[in-house]
């Protein structure tokens, strides 16, 4: 199969992005993640699958998705549609979706191939030459469909499009280094340093990113990497554990090291998908992150 024509799973292609790598970007979000992070905004981005959205505020209870739904994953109870999510395996044309009249069914998830991604990442591209941005690979994690992360790697670099991509890490390793000989540069997450607690927050233990880290760093010593630790109450919010990642991260050249805030955003996604977010009502106040920002600098300058 040529790479025009390897497909693969995606859930949204967000333009002028400026917050995901250098310049102007284009961020096409890949669906499956290796990781159940607790805290974790793209919730419609974990299951590598396409999954039904449904929007209570949009739902005019009319009773029309249930019979249209031709699996019989929609029943109404007490006036309101509850999906069987372990039945309903949706596609962008499902009837359900198509006959909802309020518009509060939907559907995460599009199968495309590595051309039709590349075609919409070409129609900005006078704005990369301009910023000195480029495409960036997100999710979910885009090395989770490797033959199509790669696909969509190799046309951008034969098209001179600037290429980076966002990974967790924990993909295999040869996925890893074939995807970091066609960047231009890279996005890693370290979230901690301790493999038992990195699995009870996030699902996996961390060996396997910290080595491909440092496989990256030794075969790929001119890449540009930006490690990114996303500070999450109860977790990593604390002195300790941000000085052991940047003492770990300050060891390597070629390597910058920025803290992410916590946020709330996305907690209305989880509804959507008949689920809950991990992190209830926890807060991470302005002050706290500035301290952990200066103690990281301090150390990783």
């Amino acid at each position: 199969m040529t790479d025009e024509k390897t497909s693969g799973t995606i859930f949204n292609i967000q333009k002028f992005s400026v917050h995901d790598g250098e310049g102007i970007r284009t961020l096409v979000f890949f669906k499956g993640c290796p990781l159940r992070c607790r805290w974790c905004s793209n919730p419609e981005s974990q299951n590598g699958f396409q999954e039904l959205s449904y929007s209570e505020q949009d739902c005019l209870h009319c009773g029309t998705c249930e019979k249209m739904c031709t699996k019989g994953a929609i029943r109404f109870t007490n006036g309101s549609p509850v999906v069987d999510r372990k039945i309903c395996r949706p596609e962008s044309a499902c009837l359900c979706t198509r006959a909802c009249p309020g518009g509060s069914l939907g559907v995460y998830g599009k199968t495309v191939t590595a051309g039709e991604v590349l075609r919409r990442i070409l129609e900005d591209q006078v704005f990369y030459v301009r910023s000195g941005g480029g495409m960036t690979l997100g999710g979910g994690e885009p090395l989770h469909q490797p033959a199509f992360a790669l696909a969509i790697l190799r046309l951008a670099r034969q098209a001179r499009v600037h290429t980076n991509i966002e990974t967790c890490g924990h993909v295999s390793t040869e996925a890893m280094l074939s995807a970091a000989s066609l960047l231009d540069s890279m996005f890693m997450d370290i979230k901690s340093m301790n493999t038992e607690k990195h699995k009870v927050w996030t699902g996996v233990g961390n060996k396997h990113i910290l080595e491909n880290f440092i496989r990256v760093r030794e075969s790929f010593p001119c890449l540009p990497v930006t490690i990114r630790t996303p500070v999450i109450p109860g977790f990593n919010d604390n002195a300790s554990d941000i000085e052991e990642i940047a003492h770990f991260v300050s060891r390597f050249n070629n390597v910058r090291y920025e803290l992410l805030p916590y946020h709330r955003y996305g907690e209305q996604k989880y509804g959507m998908l008949g689920r809950s977010p991990g992190m209830g009502e926890a807060t991470l106040s302005d002050g706290a992150f500035r301290e952990l920002c200066d103690i990281a600098k301090k150390i990783h300058a």
